[in-house]
Order: structure tokens, then C-alpha cells, then sequence
């Protein structure tokens, strides 16, 4: 664990919180034109009716957790924390720290949600 500063500030800890929560949080950094996406969690129950795992869709949108530094020929144009749609066979599955992910190029993303 990460040792605290002695300056005795509110703003040193939250420094240093910043600091523990952003070498834990994400070690996945995209190359190229590709973006980490966190896929949002399949329908558990439509109506009363509980799905088993083999039969629940892929979902087609989630959240973006890290960006590439894109390309010469196409610049970076989405960004960490945007909620975005894409194709029901985009991306390749990862597993890090018993979270899926989806990495798959700017390209393949479809659209991006605004809220």
C-alpha cells in the first residue's frame, strides 16, 4: 500500500487516493486505433421469467474504459467513459481480473449515447 504524505491535507489524501486508484483500476492500454470496451450486463429476466446464461443475447452496448492513441491516418475520436453501440460480432473477448472486456477498433463502433 501506498504510503501517505505527511503534509496533513484533505488535497494530499485525495492526491494520493488519485494516485492508488488509477495504477488499480487499469492496466490494458489499447495500441493503435482500438478502445477497451466494458460490455453491459445481459438481461438477467424479461418479465418473471429468469434466463439461464446459454440463452441470454450478447449486449450490443457498454462502456469505453481505455482508448488507443489512434493512428496517423484516423485520430482517437472517442474517449474513456463513453457509452457506445456495436455490432453483435465486433470486438475479441477478453478476461482481466475476472471482469470481460470487448477490444475492438474506433471503426467498429457504431454510434456513441448521449445522455
Amino acid at each position: 500500500m501506498c504510503q501517505l504524505p505527511k503534509i496533513g491535507t484533505f488535497l494530499a489524501y485525495l492526491v494520493a487516493e488519485c494516485l492508488i486508484l488509477n495504477r488499480t483500476i487499469m492496466n490494458i492500454k489499447p495500441l493503435g486505433d482500438r478502445v477497451l470496451v466494458l460490455p453491459a450486463p445481459a438481461e438477467e429476466k424479461i418479465g418473471g421469467i429468469i434466463i439461464p446464461d446459454t440463452a441470454k443475447e450478447k449486449p450490443l452496448h457498454g462502456t469505453i474504459k481505455a482508448v488507443g492513441q489512434g493512428t496517423k491516418d484516423e485520430e482517437m475520436i472517442l474517449k474513456a467513459g463513453d457509452e457506445v453501440l456495436y455490432g453483435k460480432y465486433s470486438g475479441t473477448e477478453l478476461e482481466f481480473e475476472g471482469e470481460k472486456y470487448l477490444m475492438m477498433r474506433q471503426s467498429d463502433v457504431l454510434a456513441v449515447i448521449e445522455k
